[in-house]
């Protein structure tokens, strides 16, 4: 009977019924949030020409990463004071409001300046609820079930990242085909029946999240104060496990990954449509999933840190490969690549910045994280756009790839104790060396 006793259960965090509210939640916002970028990054491609749709694509990454990078903090100290659940509630109402605004503009076929207002309040809305929502998972499942909860959770943003684009990308080609049935579904596009899934899929998302139950925890009580604020920085900054992977995910991404220029990429390089867009924007999470199901029936990685740094140097390396390629083919094996490879980075970086945090501090370092991803992601699609408007999209691409595999060997310089870290179901939380003043 002892060794039942521990044996792994997979599959553990879905016996828990707040988990698969939280989880509906996560898959419903991530859903309609690549099918909202599906479809405007389409349209930009549609509606500019191949040097402009470049900067536009560009700017799409700069209007939603600005917001995250200026209120992310604001939205940890939201989460540490107050109920997260009640914050998420609040912060996905941005969320519906700017699904709404976007389909009012396709509808009315306003000016497209309404469409980057649109974008940046969703973004308004991510940068202060995403800290809540990574901090909340913690309080739904217990501490043994926690590491396969991650990667339950990240399964789910994946598939939800599978099916998005998909879904986007056939909608866009119905519609296309609908307003002018003898041209190219990537020259006429009319994103209104895209941009109303979007805003049912967020309506549901908001009643699913306002359903968990959760496990309370102790939140600051202490008036606003600088040291309560750069509490969750100076956290990061002390725990060099923590610093060290966020940082290689930080720059590794900004350089080397290009996924704003898929639509470009597709239409004036692989020639082809909107569906084939939308498998080439799935196939990194098809990776990632893949990735998901077979270290979920592993035992926790035991030489976590090594595998990190050859999974980024593998992401890398297929960015560029796929910078090179000409056939479709080969470009969504090398999307596939990404995919899983990336994955191994979000599971070993969540699980350690989750786990290695005290409760009472989760949201605070939740929301130094989020700037390191969003700025990795968003502020990435800006430099993308940006290097392959002045430059060319190999340039950008390649030289991006190349640049991922430099950052490894230079965090491996900076960081040794990336290389001592095992396995993730042996961590525990690590005490802030300076305690906080005035809290209880």
């Amino acid at each position: 009977m002892q060794p039942a006793s521990t044996t792994i259960d997979p599959y553990a965090p879905w016996r828990i019924s707040n988990f698969r509210r939280y989880v509906s939640c996560w898959f419903l916002m991530t859903f309609s949030k690549h099918i909202e970028t599906l479809a405007v990054s389409v349209y930009f491609v549609d509606v500019y020409d191949a040097s402009r749709s470049l900067l536009a694509l560009g700017a799409m990454g700069l209007i939603q990463a600005l917001p995250v990078m200026l209120l992310a903090i604001a939205g940890g100290q939201l989460a540490d004071r107050f109920d997260r659940r009640q914050v998420m509630i609040c912060t996905l109402m941005l969320s519906v409001l700017s699904s709404l605004g976007l389909l009012i503009v396709a509808l009315l076929d306003a000016s497209r300046t309404w469409i980057y207002l649109c974008l940046g309040i969703g973004a308004i809305g991510l940068a202060l609820g995403n800290p809540s929502r990574a901090a909340l998972l913690p309080q739904l499942v217990p501490p043994p079930v926690f590491p396969r909860a991650v990667m339950w959770n990240s399964s789910i943003f994946y598939v939800a990242a599978v099916l998005g684009p998909i879904a986007g990308g056939a909608i866009l080609g119905i519609s296309a085909a609908d307003v002018a049935p003898t041209v190219s579904a990537m020259t006429s596009t009319n994103p209104a029946p895209a941009f109303a899934l979007v805003l049912c899929c967020r309506l549901i998302a908001v009643l699913a999240i306002s359903l968990v139950r959760h496990r309370q925890v102790n939140h600051i009580r202490e008036s606003i104060s600088w040291e309560s604020v750069i509490a969750g920085i100076r956290f990061v900054r002390q725990t060099k496990l923590i610093l060290a992977t966020i940082t290689l995910d930080l720059f590794a991404v900004l350089l080397g990954g290009a996924p704003y220029l898929l639509p470009y990429y597709a239409k004036y390089i692989l020639e082809v449509g909107s569906t084939e867009l939308g498998l080439l924007r799935s196939a990194d999470a098809v990776g990632a999933i893949c990735m998901v199901v077979l270290l979920a029936h592993r035992p926790p990685l035991r030489r976590a840190g090594v595998t990190l740094l050859w999974a980024v140097a593998g992401f890398g390396a297929a960015w560029a490969i796929f910078g090179l390629s000409r056939c479709f083919w080969l470009s969504l094996a090398m999307m596939f690549l990404v995919g899983a490879l990336d994955n191994i980075s979000v599971v070993v970086r969540h699980t350690l910045v989750q786990t290695l945090t005290p409760d009472h501090m989760r949201g605070r370092v939740s929301a130094v994280q989020g700037v390191f991803i969003v700025a990795s992601n968003d502020l990435g699609g800006f430099e993308s756009g940006l290097t392959a408007w002045l430059f060319g999209p190999l340039l950008s691409v390649v030289g991006g790839g190349i640049a991922a595999i430099l950052v490894v060997l230079i965090a491996l310089r900076l960081w040794p104790e990336i290389l001592s870290i095992g396995s993730l179901g042996s961590l525990q939380p690590v005490m802030p060396t300076e305690p906080e003043r005035g809290t209880s």
